[in-house]
């Protein structure tokens, strides 16, 4: 044990709950028996990923500028257990942060963990969690305690279980909301935190808290359950309650939340909370992990049958006094500021500080105070700058911090006449950067820097954006600065790119025998109104070309847009075809041994692929049949797209059904040439080929987008819906998406 262990050990005893310390110490237990091959790999995986601890990718040292920092954490000596176990590598600890309220003590452990025990960076994710990467399992009960010490957990923050509960932060110092939701966050949080109905979960499920319909600061929409404050008049009082919603997500394919109630009184918040929790352990998909979310039991349901049958388990819940025992102290725990409240002095000219005031300040409802943001490049804060936030926090304010959904973190409280004093304080710690929430402000997952599902390389796509947009940002027009650019490594939108302005997502296509990492650019997106809509993909561009990709679409814009018109309203009104005509070109490649560097990923100067996979006759001439196949189904399924937008559900859902076998028939005509366009023949061939003999499975999406086929075969003829033809749409894509990666498998394994 460090040192540094042994100190914290004793400065923890007697200070951890006694549940609290029990559990961490039987999750100590648990990794040594693992460690002895005691316990089942697949159980231990649930239990620690129960308790924050993931596997992550470390095969690509690559930090998103370049340096290998990334790997000095780790240490080949902990290896005791042989390849391909969670001795192998460090992996990921995510750590809960509910509704992102944090204080100066909980930052400066953050920092210290961080400096320990990971790479000395601290990275805020887009549901306001901590993640310190290249954690060793073994030192996980140590970082748990040191963090429960000062009131953090790391229980249920992932695997099959009610994750962090995310809420707007600027609850109760926001003008537009309708009540402070924090502490209503906070009774959610503590009410399901190791609850014994929300153990059973096939898969996660996200609760979330908004304090008005207009902002996006809590995203109620695209979630399991979202909570929006709403007030009513009853004989002449005010009562509080919630608009609830549920069934969103984004993932692969995103599911807009549906209405439970227009209004829930708060004494119900609770126990309908406990009811639905009920229901979705007991009725949500078990085995099929693909169908898992609660939005696929309410899409199978519909709303209304699962609005009463959770009524119904309501009712027969037992009375928990807990349920209302916090409303008695809800306006107990108000924020008070440090200094009182002032006006902005002169700023003598200094642009950089008229910059971070036009971006960066928000006007609280409280005369003479804002909220000032800092803005965090990807997400990314060392162990000094965490300590440095913290003595800031302190200077200026009561320790009133909060970490935001687009992976910033704000000081709330700050009065007007400290303004200028706060920047040039976090100028000099390196927190100084303007550009909150518009389109320098671009969030990013970790892609294949550490997530083992990555594609593409998110982070080194977004750092390098930015910095092509820091010099002119402030010089383009402002329609142009407030657009959001959000970047996911694969299909499944961890970086949210579904509802911004102009998303992306990794994915790779094969070129010129040579695996080539591309991004698919999404369109048509909304980031207010709680997440309002979501946008589809309407092409594939290499990665290396994205950035001009950006240029073409803000400049196409900027030229046609009318007075006022968002961007939004510009994407529906110019149509989405047009937009794809304009970066089609982008689309083609230069010769490999002319410019090698568009067959490597942002920020890592590997090739992308194991180089050559064959070049014979035989191959070339199946490459050429399935390139022209699959640009084919890709065409008819952004067809379907546009068709949809005109209005046309029916057209729309036929037309990604048909791309679906297209793409179906191209992959099987590899080893069948003779298969006609029957769809029973297309599916029976399919199925015996690919998927009976698991050649379609890869190893983050098994046969899932295969079963989108089935299911859209066995339903061929039932009406569309526009919710419907929308969800076949991604799920066309999907299947597309997969055909390319099966069938650059099967390439590679043939070349080897």
């Amino acid at each position: 044990m460090k040192a540094s262990n042994r100190l914290w050990e004793q400065r923890l005893e007697g200070h951890l709950p006694e549940q609290l310390a029990q559990e961490i110490s039987t999750f100590e237990t648990e990794i040594e028996l693992r460690r002895q091959g005691k316990v089942d790999e697949r159980i231990f995986a649930e239990t620690r990923l129960r308790r924050g601890a993931y596997g992550q990718r470390y095969d690509n040292g690559q930090r998103h500028d370049g340096s290998q920092t990334r790997q000095l954490a780790y240490d080949t000596s902990k290896n005791t257990k042989g390849p391909n176990t969670v001795w192998d590598a460090p992996g990921m600890m995510r750590i809960k942060i509910p509704y992102g309220g944090m204080t100066p003590e909980q930052m400066e452990v953050m920092a210290e963990l961080a400096e320990e025990y990971s790479d000395n960076i601290a990275h805020v994710t887009t549901r306001q969690d901590f993640q310190l990467h290249f954690i060793h399992l073994e030192d996980t009960p140590t970082l748990m305690r040191r963090l429960a010490a000062v009131g953090i957990t790391t229980r249920e923050a992932c695997g099959n279980s009610v994750r962090n509960v995310t809420g707007c932060p600027y609850s109760g110092v926001c003008p537009d909301e309708a009540f402070d939701v924090t502490p209503y966050a906070d009774a959610l949080t503590q009410f399901l935190l190791g609850h014994p109905d929300v153990q059973n979960f096939g898969r996660k499920f996200k609760p979330s808290f908004s304090g008005c319909t207009q902002h996006a600061c809590g995203l109620a929409a695209m979630h399991d359950m979202g909570m929006i404050a709403a007030t009513r008049e009853v004989d002449g009082q005010v009562e509080r309650g919630f608009k609830i919603v549920v069934g969103g997500g984004l993932g692969a394919v995103p599911h807009q939340a549906k209405v439970f109630a227009e209004f829930l009184p708060v004494e119900e918040l609770l126990p309908i909370a406990q009811a639905m929790s009920r229901v979705f352990a007991r009725h949500g998909e078990k085995k099929n992990r693909s169908k898992a979310r609660i939005k696929f039991l309410i899409k199978t349901w519909g709303i209304d049958k699962f609005k009463e049958t959770v009524l119904k388990e309501r009712q027969k819940l037992p009375n928990d006094p807990r349920w209302t025992e916090y409303l008695n102290s809800v306006d107990d725990g108000k924020e008070t500021p440090l200094n009182p409240p002032g006006e902005l002095p002169p700023i003598n000219g200094s642009e950089r500080l008229a910059r971070w005031l036009k971006t960066n300040i928000r006007a609280q409802r409280q005369a003479g105070y804002v909220t000032a943001t800092v803005a965090l490049p990807l997400g990314d804060m060392t162990s000094d700058q965490l300590r440095s936030l913290a003595d800031i926090a302190r200077q200026f304010t009561n320790g009133t911090i909060r970490t935001t959904v687009e992976q910033n973190i704000v000081i709330r409280w700050v009065s007007k006449k400290d303004i200028p004093a706060l920047f040039d304080a976090l100028d000099k710690a390196g927190l100084g950067e303007p550009g909150a929430s518009n389109i320098l402000d671009i969030v990013a997952c970790p892609g294949t820097d550490t997530c083992k599902l990555g594609i593409s390389s998110s982070r080194g796509l977004a750092a390098e954006l930015r910095s092509r947009l820091a010099g002119k940002c402030f010089e383009l027009d402002e329609a142009i600065q407030g657009l959001h650019v959000k970047i996911s490594g694969c299909f499944n939108s961890c970086g949210q790119h579904h509802i911004s302005d102009i998303g992306f997502y990794g994915v790779s296509r094969n070129i010129q025998s040579f695996q080539v990492p591309h991004f698919q650019v999404v369109l048509g997106g909304q980031w207010e109104e709680n997440a309002g809509s979501y946008g589809l993909p309407i092409v594939a561009i290499p990665s290396k070309r994205i950035p001009d990709a950006l240029d073409r679409i803000i400049d196409h814009y900027m030229k046609l847009r009318e007075k006022g018109e968002s961007f939004q309203l510009f994407i529906n009104r110019v149509g989405k075809a047009q937009i794809r005509q304009l970066l089609d070109d982008l689309k083609t490649m230069p010769d490999h041994d002319a410019e090698p560097s568009f067959y490597a990923d942002w920020a890592d100067p590997r090739e992308y692929s194991t180089g050559d996979i064959g070049k014979g006759e035989c191959a070339g001439e199946v490459v050429s049949a399935f390139e022209f196949a699959m640009t084919d189904a890709e065409r008819m399924v952004f067809d379907a797209q546009t068709v949809l937008d005109s209005g046309e559900a029916q057209k729309a859902g036929t037309e990604s059904y048909s791309a679906m076998l297209k793409a179906a028939k191209a992959i099987v005509m590899i080893e069948y040439d003779d298969i006609t366009d029957d769809p029973d023949e297309i599916i029976e061939e399919f199925q015996e080929r690919y998927f009976d003999t698991k050649v379609f499975f890869d190893p983050f999406a098994g046969g899932k987008f295969a079963n989108y086929l089935f299911a859209a075969h066995d339903s061929a003829g039932t009406p569309f819906t526009e919710e419907s033809a929308r969800h076949l749409i991604e799920e066309a894509h999907l299947f597309i998406e997969a055909v390319h990666s099966c069938y650059n498998r099967i390439r590679s394994k043939s070349a080897s």
